[in-house]
């Protein structure tokens, strides 16, 4: 086979792979949950021209008043379809359209996208699964679960499909006004210590410093005597600070260069 057969012949095989992959009975690692953060994309981009009759609902045990930080809770899909094949994606979304905490593989599901997303393991006949999503260990503020689920005709291909999209919202357990501290720090941004200045004195305060996904990066316990962080080994990037003290919190935005 000349070269320039052989171009062509990868040419028209990248259309086939795509199709394979986007028809994948285990999922797919793209993303395509119908999110904002996702650019609204769902698996209707490829799968349509099918009509099952197709719902879906999101349902989670998050109590009303708002989900505590660092706990597990289990997330459901629920579908209503008049097909026997189904997948989906779902993933969490902050109001600043930010991936925040993570999800743990359930059964006939599986983890995709550095745990930010979850999605089928295998074809679902009843298009219900349940898994569970770890909340950020900081408050991210409300959460949005957003899934795009595929009602399928089973032919292995994306024709004859039909996606539906669901979300639910959920806010976080907000800090009571008693329990809330004003603080100042400075520099902001900076790049080797901050400075701390709380308006009550107490013999106990810690410092937390928590990434863009909510996970906890640095810690430091400061006292009456010192109210300087060392920031050196932190690495460059944007964080929430919590201080803590006297059972009080206050929370700012920190830069690291």
């Amino acid at each position: 086979m000349n070269k320039n057969y052989f171009f062509k012949f990868i040419l028209l095989a990248i259309p086939a792979v795509a199709l394979l992959l986007m028809s994948n009975s285990n999922g797919v690692s793209a993303s395509r949950s119908g999110s904002p953060g996702d650019g609204n994309i769902s698996c209707a981009s490829c799968h349509n021209g099918g009509n099952f009759n197709a719902s879906a609902e999101i349902t989670t045990n998050i109590p009303e008043t708002g989900y505590l930080l660092n706990t597990d809770y289990t997330i459901s899909i629920n579908t209503t379809s008049d097909s026997e094949a189904h997948g989906f994606q779902l993933t969490a979304e902050n109001n600043s359209n930010q991936k925040i905490g993570t999800f743990s593989s359930g059964s006939g599901s599986s983890t995709v996208n550095n745990n930010k997303a979850i999605t089928h393991s295998s074809v679902s006949t009843t298009g219900n699964w349940s898994f569970i999503w770890r909340s950020p260990e900081t408050d991210l503020g409300r959460v949005t679960f957003y899934t795009a689920v595929n009602a399928t005709n089973g032919n292995g291909g994306t024709s004859g499909d039909q996606v539906v999209l669901a979300n639910k919202s959920s806010a976080s357990l907000s800090i009571s006004e008693a329990q809330k501290i004003d603080f100042a720090m400075y520099p902001n941004p900076a790049k080797d210590i901050v400075n701390i200045d709380l308006p009550i004195v107490s013999e106990k305060v810690t410092v937390q410093f928590y990434d863009q996904i909510g996970k906890l990066a640095y810690s430091q316990n400061l006292s009456i005597n010192s109210k300087i962080v060392n920031i050196q080994d932190l690495a460059t990037g944007v964080y929430t600070v919590k201080v803590i003290a006297d059972s009080k919190i206050g929370t700012q935005k920190f830069i690291k260069r």
